[in-house]
């Protein structure tokens, strides 16, 4: 007996700064090898991983941001890109997709000239349409998931939104997660790494302060509401304080926190010492490590495994990844930018997705990435 086969997910790409180099990786995530299209199986409006994963595209980006790029990357598919007035259902996609056309939303639908590595106002409007575009596509559920390209920070606070610090929290807003205490973390995977932040981007400073039992708390439980296995909390003070030696925060910060997880029923270990602590984890002592802030938890990741670590929310009501770097503005527009770190992030969200839909209990994330 036949049977129809299973939907091809739906990723969504936003373009990030247009100035930016978010344009140049996305049009070349659609330029695959030539092996990435043989067999015929699949309409070649369909991509497929270097693992054989097939999926179904959709760009949020401006023309005026991609058009630009057109001298410096002859070979993208540019006589394949249909650029849409409305944001597509699903049926459309495919339409497309047999068609061997790759579908483009224009979040913003005017001409412009786009500067590569000069971000402007209108750059950082643009990257906030394309955002805001994303969020309505995963909410709708037109997107399985959300893939964003990177932002400037700076840009959007400056010349779009004051108080603008990044993806995460800005996409927990529209969510409405922040009304209900800290259920969303910005957490990255990587091969053997698997890290979360207590906090994201904050100054140093500010970070520790908010460092206390309630916020370790709340991280705890978010991570063990959506992910399972055993979480490492970092030490606050180099080698946990030592006893006390070097300072007392993480006796009476850190420790009680996570005391009252595992009464809780959570598997959570520390205050561990953070020198040694991402050593243990890639050797698979534990599954997670909760950082104490940005620079503890990605300096670790980066030094690791940069290029192929994906930036995961964790939290949200769908899924949301993105790669484990900036705008590159330096090279934005020359045809340098390097869209591996893209491709492993495009793998690792169709990992996610695929484990979202197994039935059954939710595996540890020992044996691999799991959504929630």
């Amino acid at each position: 007996m036949s049977t129809e086969p299973a939907p091809l997910p739906v990723l969504a790409f936003t373009q990030g700064d247009p100035a930016g180099v978010g344009p140049e990786i996305l049009l070349a995530l659609l330029t695959p090898a030539p092996q990435a299209t043989a067999g015929g199986e699949r309409p070649v409006g369909v991509l497929r991983t270097a693992e054989g994963s097939a999926y179904l595209p959709l760009l949020v980006a401006e023309r005026a941001a991609l058009e630009v790029l057109r001298p410096v990357l002859p070979g993208a598919p540019w006589h394949r890109l249909a650029f849409l007035d409305a944001a597509p259902d699903r049926s459309a996609l495919s339409a497309l997709a047999a068609r061997g056309r790759l579908a483009v939303l224009d979040p913003v639908g005017a001409a412009r000239t786009v500067e590569p590595g000069h971000s402007r106002a209108a750059d950082a409007a643009g990257a906030m349409a394309a955002l805001d575009a994303g969020i309505d596509l995963a909410s709708r559920r037109v997107a399985d998931a959300l893939v964003t390209a990177p932002v400037s920070k700076g840009s959007i606070a400056r010349h779009h939104l004051p108080g603008f610090v990044g993806h995460t929290d800005y996409l927990a807003a529209a969510c409405g997660l922040e009304r209900y205490g800290r259920d969303y973390l910005m957490a990255f995977l990587a091969p053997g790494m698997r890290v979360a932040l207590l906090s994201s981007h904050l100054p140093l400073r500010r970070a520790l302060d908010a460092v206390g039992p309630g916020a370790i708390g709340e991280a705890l439980d978010c991570l063990h509401r959506h992910v399972a296995g055993r979480i490492a909390v970092a030490g606050f003070n180099p080698h946990a304080g030592e006893n006390g030696l070097l300072g007392d925060e993480d006796q009476a910060l850190v420790a009680p926190a996570v005391a009252a997880a595992r009464d809780r029923g959570i598997d959570a270990h520390g205050p561990e010492s953070a020198d040694s602590l991402f050593a243990r984890l890639r050797r698979g002592e534990f599954d997670w490590v909760l950082a104490l802030y940005h620079d503890q938890g990605l300096i670790a990741v980066k030094t690791a495994a940069f290029g192929l670590a994906t930036n995961w929310t964790l939290g949200l009501p769908w899924l949301r990844t993105s790669v484990d770097h900036g705008t590159a503005f330096p090279i934005a527009g020359q045809g340098k930018a390097d869209a591996a770190p893209l491709r492993a992030v495009v793998q690792t969200t169709l990992d996610l997705l695929e484990q979202r839909t197994k039935p059954g209990p939710r595996p540890s994330t020992s044996s691999g990435l799991v959504g929630e």
